[in-house]
């Protein structure tokens, strides 16, 4: 079931201000497809139920783009800490996304197994910079006291 209502003085899509209040998942598309003989570039999915799937297929392929991209930060051979840092950059960035986008469209158990691995390697980044912190204090003081 769908409701399209056609503005016709300027050619847009628009919704009943009843249906405004709903919160939905918003599916943009450059392309775009017909329904009833109307371009159609934004739709939005009022079922949690149906976005789910919708969702989780973007947050899974965003994700597992994520992992290899933190796996190759955590294993570079950097003496600044500047990868560790990115690499917390992007899981902070990541954790955002899901929180302000998606969170209410995907399912408990999506979100504690994304979690895990998540803080994981969050973890693991922080030791490594505290690491190389530590080895930088260690050089300065040593340095000092000649």
């Amino acid at each position: 079931m769908y409701i399209l209502i056609e503005d016709k003085r300027k050619g847009k899509v628009k919704l009943k201000k009843s249906l405004t209040e709903l919160k939905g998942f918003m599916m943009t598309s450059k392309k775009g497809f017909m329904i009833s003989d109307v371009l159609v570039r934004n739709l939005e999915i009022m079922n949690k139920r149906l976005a789910n799937g919708v969702v989780s297929r973007q947050v899974m392929k965003k994700y597992n783009k994520l992992i290899p991209l933190l796996t190759e930060l955590l294993i570079s051979d950097d003496d600044s800490g500047e990868a560790f840092r990115e690499a917390l950059n992007h899981i902070e960035k990541f954790r955002l996304e899901v929180k302000v986008k998606y969170r209410e469209f995907l399912k408990q158990q999506e979100l504690e197994m994304m979690s895990k691995q998540l803080t994981l390697l969050k973890k693991e980044a922080d030791r490594r910079m505290l690491e190389i912190h530590d080895a930088y204090l260690a050089m300065k003081s040593s340095g000092k006291g000649k």
